[in-house]
């Protein structure tokens, strides 16, 4: 009988159904849990599901049950791998399940910076409008998306619906080849030409040693455009103080994040400190979270584990 801990159930929004697997097992779930309570918790545990609480070889060490880590997304670089690897545990992720939501959630946030809709909405409940005497009255620039480049780095299924939406709007989708590598094919767009190009950026890849920090200083300077930046996939992808100097300096127009490399940010981190311009968009990484892609989410963790009891494929990352 599996012995299965979920982790970290307050990730999953309350409108989930929240169905089991049809494996015989036993089930442990907690809303939250601290890197310090994952050794005890997953004690015994044949299975654990967990979303976002780390999973590094310092509790792998002391979890000699465990065959089955059941990551609820599709980034995984919480668990530590190749000790699962090392110690014949099997990783599983969740794919393709926020193909709407996050590309939805992308344009939002693309469409609210454009039309400078914060901006004209504090102006509007700090009395503008009155003050202004007349119909209308034009505080912060607007432009339209039809026409514009929209450089996307990140080919997978999410960048693919967002060159979708792109090119409904009227844009030029440009899909970046990997920073540094050559030779990928007439479908991407060398990565320096992307960056000077590109009216809006937006970000689809996944978290990796060669992904972090992807766009610093360097690449803000060579954003000649003064692009809107879209970071709708992983904090560390972006450095941010070097995001933070390059809104100080100009180099880019605005930006609508929806991660953090801190996430809940501290109360004085300095990206928070941005949201006083009306240029700037966070959101608590909720771009995945629309009701349909978190049941979509949940029912492919319990097909997993249910795959995985019966020796039938599944999503394995290990």
């Amino acid at each position: 009988m599996e012995r299965i801990v979920f982790l970290d159930r307050g990730t999953i929004g309350p409108s989930v159904e929240m169905r089991r697997p049809q494996v015989p097992h036993v089930w442990v779930e907690h809303e939250r849990t601290a890197p310090d309570q994952v050794v005890e918790r997953l004690k015994d545990a044949t299975v654990a599901v967990l979303n976002k609480v780390p999973l590094r070889e310092s509790h792998l060490q002391h979890l000699p049950s465990l065959r089955l880590v059941a990551v609820a997304a599709t980034g995984y670089d919480v668990v530590d791998t190749d000790a699962c690897r090392q110690r014949g545990i099997a990783v599983s992720n969740v794919r393709g399940y926020a193909a709407r939501s996050v590309p939805e959630h992308t344009f939002a946030l693309i469409l609210a910076l454009k039309r400078s809709l914060i901006g004209y909405r504090r102006d509007v409940e700090n009395g503008e409008w009155q003050r202004q005497g007349q119909f209308c009255f034009f505080n912060h620039p607007i432009g339209d998306l039809a026409d514009s480049t929209l450089g996307i780095i990140g080919e997978g299924v999410i960048g693919q619906s967002v060159a979708a939406l792109a090119t409904a709007f009227g844009m030029r989708p440009l899909f970046a080849a990997h920073k540094g590598v050559s030779g990928l094919g007439p479908l991407y767009t060398p990565f320096e030409q992307v960056l000077a190009e590109s009216d809006i950026i937006t970000l689809h890849c996944p978290l990796l040693p060669r992904t972090r920090n992807l766009l610093a200083m360097p690449e803000f300077r060579q954003m000649v455009r003064r692009p809107l930046l879209i970071n709708t996939a992983r904090g560390g992808l972006v450095d941010e103080k070097d995001l933070v100097s390059a809104m100080d300096e100009g180099l880019i127009s605005g930006f609508g994040f929806d991660c953090l490399v801190a996430e809940p940010p501290a109360v004085d981190d300095p990206m928070l400190a941005c949201l006083k311009r009306p240029n700037v968009i966070i959101t608590p990484h909720t771009a995945w979270a629309s009701a349909e892609a978190m049941q979509a989410l949940w029912n492919q963790v319990i097909d997993q584990i249910d795959r995985f009891s019966a020796d039938k494929p599944f999503n394995r990352v290990v």
